[in-house]
């Protein structure tokens, strides 16, 4: 539960809202969401934080994963309910996140947190490689068509073994005037881009919106090389 004052909260709310009617960017758009005091999102919060941190657990046991790396760490709330025997590393776009998760882990040698340029791809001499690269309630967040091409370029090849992604996973414009979201649907893209991977495992929405009203359509598929 955040320990955020109600002034601050609806600040936050407010500043948000304008923040949207202002849109330029994807990483523009969440720098100042965290700057000026707001979060990750519902997702990252309550039943839907719980339903994703059981089946990423659940992947991380099942197959044995001793290093993770995240494209999207965001406040790092989500973070908290996964595995904590798992090397991590989290990467953002923005710094406050970043700085923010640095501190909330500062005690944990297993978690380290850096800042993620989306406009390149990885750096070979950075040795960003994981046994699971995971992506998290970002895809539909992607609006601009190079930012998604690239980031998906970069979370595949993190990956060593694995890849998990939650999100939506259908072409359509959000009904509500949202700027800073994109719904696709990249399993098509996956598999028309990377043909080394195959999908593995789908698990559907928990919760979605059709029924609970703090639902989300987001789904998880898990991918493994193929062949």
């Amino acid at each position: 539960m955040s320990r955020r004052s109600p002034l601050r909260r609806l600040t936050a709310r407010l500043y948000g809202f304008f923040n949207i009617l202002d849109f330029k960017s994807s990483a523009e758009y969440w720098e100042k969401r965290y700057a000026h005091g707001g979060n990750s999102g519902t997702g990252s919060y309550g039943r839907l934080a719980e339903f994703k941190a059981e089946i990423i657990n659940s992947v991380i046991h099942r197959h044995g994963i001793r290093s993770a790396v995240e494209f999207g760490c965001g406040d790092g709330n989500q973070l908290g309910l996964l595995d904590s025997k798992v090397d991590y590393l989290g990467l953002d776009v923005s710094a406050t996140a970043v700085a923010h998760c640095r501190a909330k882990f500062s005690g944990d040698s297993h978690k380290r947190f850096a800042i993620y340029d989306g406009r390149r791809d990885l750096d070979p001499a950075l040795g960003i490689k994981a046994e699971l690269s995971m992506s998290l309630d970002i895809l539909y967040h992607l609006v601009e068509d190079a930012v998604f091409a690239q980031y998906m370029r970069n979370l595949f090849a993190a990956a060593e073994q694995l890849v998990l992604i939650y999100s939506t996973n259908q072409n359509a414009r959000t009904t509500r005037p949202l700027s800073h979201v994109r719904h696709r649907q990249f399993s098509d893209y996956v598999t028309a881009t990377f043909p080394a991977w195959a999908p593995l495992e789908h698990m559907p929405a928990r919760y979605p919106l059709a029924q609970y009203a703090d639902g989300s359509d987001a789904e998880f598929f898990l991918y493994g090389p193929s062949g």
